[in-house]
């Protein structure tokens, strides 16, 4: 087994994060009750993948919640409130973007860019406009639990490019993303309509299309419900939604999604989500999965320091790329807040299998240490 460390600029970008205090809210206010916030984030982590045969390491900037700055506006009109968010990536080499084959770093493109969004929103409820979240953005990823920074439903940010081997030992396997999803929503150009909250649920409907993209022209619409309340100390977040992906003549693509999270006054915290998608067409797969955490979080720990948060988490999922197949991955985690300096570091490990009819693949593992700084 060899092993390959590759330091790029994200080092230094960590030790200045961690050197500085925690910045104050860069935020501006007006007399008319409206206000303008600047904020960001940066998520260098150190990430090694263990295909079987060989380890590589790299210092990259970490997809689960990838380093970014953004711009936040909101202003009373009357009765309502008007809203304005920008917001996008850094483009900074990303943990998706790195596979056994080498580096495939983009920088900086328009695909970064995360939201441009406007929103009026009153005891009516709230209409949307612009790029931003569809309805069933989050739908699989309602979760609690303080570990969930980095151990959470969608597994594959830390290795999504690379490539299961053989038993011969040949890189001849799909991707770690070709084999393990969450099918959560996504953000689009689009129109939105959520409705206000009755006793803990909120309705939403949208329709969008994928702008940012040169060579997509579907249309994307979904429909979700979400609740979320407080009982007896415990609280409760949960979503279902159905979302579409059609026209531009590529095949309907259909999915149902759903989770649900409850944190009890202990620090006890359950998760668990499924999906399934349905594609019309005879030469694509109807992939399904479910998933369940379990974690725990205090501040009894290291009082001085900040909430420490711990879990284990298992997905499984049939008939990802191809009929038949079978993929799993399970993991644990640790997070731990440092208030001082406003940062969460994590350390994680997760380990993947799949299997189809062609071959019996090599396990692959992923080790993450990171830290998210914001301001």
């Amino acid at each position: 087994m060899t092993s390959k460390l590759r330091a790029v600029s994200l080092t230094a970008i960590t030790a200045s994060a961690l050197a500085a205090p925690a910045a104050a809210e860069l935020k501006y206010e007006n007399n008319s009750g409206g206000y303008v916030l600047l904020y960001g984030q940066l998520n260098p982590a150190i990430i090694s993948v263990d295909d079987g045969k060989e380890t590589e390491t790299n210092v990259r900037d970490y997809d689960a919640s990838n380093s970014r700055v953004g711009l936040r506006v909101h202003q009373p009109y009357g009765a309502n409130t008007f809203g304005f968010k920008f917001e996008a990536a850094l483009g900074l080499p990303n943990s998706t973007e790195t596979s056994q084959l080498g580096n495939d770093f983009s920088g900086w493109t328009r695909e970064d860019i995360r939201h441009v969004d406007f929103w009026l929103e009153g005891d009516w409820g709230k209409v949307s406009a612009g790029q931003g979240s569809m309805v069933a953005d989050g739908a699989a990823e309602q979760d609690l639990s303080y570990v969930g920074i980095a151990l959470y439903a969608y597994t594959a940010d830390s290795n999504a490019s690379f490539f299961f081997r053989d038993s011969a030992g040949a890189l001849t396997g799909p991707t770690v993303a070709g084999t393990t999803d969450d099918f959560d929503g996504s953000r689009r150009a689009r129109i939105r309509y959520d409705t206000p909250s009755f006793n803990g649920f909120t309705l939403g409907a949208a329709w969008g299309r994928n702008v940012l993209a040169d060579d997509d022209d579907r249309d994307y619409y979904d429909i979700g419900a979400y609740y979320s309340n407080q009982f007896a100390g415990a609280k409760l977040d949960a979503g279902l939604a159905y979302q579409v992906r059609d026209g531009d003549g590529s095949a309907k693509r259909q999915d149902v999604i759903g989770s649900a999270s409850v944190l009890l006054e202990s620090g006890l915290s359950f998760t668990v989500a499924a999906g399934t998608r349905d594609v019309d067409s005879d030469a694509d797969t109807d992939p399904n999965y479910y998933y369940a955490k379990l974690a725990y979080e205090t501040e009894d720990w290291l009082p001085n320091v900040g909430k420490t948060g711990i879990g284990v988490h298992y997905w499984d999922g049939s008939d990802f790329n191809a009929d038949g197949s079978d993929s799993s991955v399970w993991g644990l985690g640790v997070v731990q807040r440092i208030d001082s300096y406003n940062v969460d570091t994590y350390l994680t490990y997760q380990n993947y299998a799949y299997e189809d009819s062609t071959d019996d693949y090599d396990d692959l593992s992923t080790v993450v240490l990171g830290a998210r700084w914001k301001f």
